[in-house]
């Protein structure tokens, strides 16, 4: 009984043995597992950290062109925009000037040299206002050479009503001499014109003139 007891305490103590060791061996190995995750994790997150530069990287790439192609155009509008002003300027002073030269040749005339006077009338016109002249010319030619009429214009003031670069509105105030058979002392007729010059042929023509 004895002797049983004793081989049972011996084989218990080896068993005992073994399981120790084996959790030793299950620690040695859950150490050693633990290890290689330690050291993967700073490989991942060194992995992670590149692929986060790059991204970052790359968004600020992707901000800055289109921050460029933003300012190109931009600056690309305003260019446009810079040229369509200038455009207009150049067409509004053009046709100012043009209004100006046109109401001096519509207020200056002279029996003696009337066909030249309308002449330069009709050339100067276009359109309904063309037509409209020269019929009135027509009716009025013979009446200006018996009363020996004639006229000199001078443009007091002149201002742009409204402007596109094909059609400009122009306000004219018009001073003109006028002297005839009856009445061979100057009289000063005070004139306001609004007149309407569009542009055709390269040229800046009348389309419209009222006495207001």
């Amino acid at each position: 009984m004895t002797k049983r007891t004793a081989s049972a305490d011996v084989f218990e103590q080896v068993q005992e043995t073994e399981t120790d060791a084996t959790e030793v061996t299950d620690s040695s190995a859950e150490l050693d597992d633990a290890e290689v995750a330690v050291l993967d994790a700073p490989i991942e997150a060194t992995d992670q950290l590149a692929l986060a530069s790059k991204r970052r990287v790359g968004m600020a790439a992707v901000v800055c062109a289109v921050l460029f192609a933003v300012l190109v155009a931009g600056l690309g509008f305003l260019g446009w925009r810079q040229y369509q002003q200038h455009q207009l300027t150049q067409s509004t002073d053009a046709a100012l000037q043009a209004a100006r030269d046109y109401a001096v040749v519509l207020t200056t005339l002279d029996a003696k040299n009337i066909d030249e006077n309308y002449r330069k009338s009709l050339d100067g016109a276009t359109g309904e206002f063309k037509d409209a002249y020269s019929q009135g010319a027509t009716q009025l030619r013979q009446v200006l050479i018996d009363n020996k009429a004639s006229g000199t214009g001078i443009v007091v003031a002149a201002a742009v009503k409204s402007a596109t670069r094909d059609k400009v509105e122009v306000l004219l105030f018009v001073d003109q001499s006028i002297t005839n058979a009856a009445n061979p002392s100057p009289r000063i007729d005070r004139n306001r014109m609004d007149m309407t010059m569009e542009k055709s042929g390269g040229r800046w023509l009348a389309s419209r003139v009222d006495i207001l």
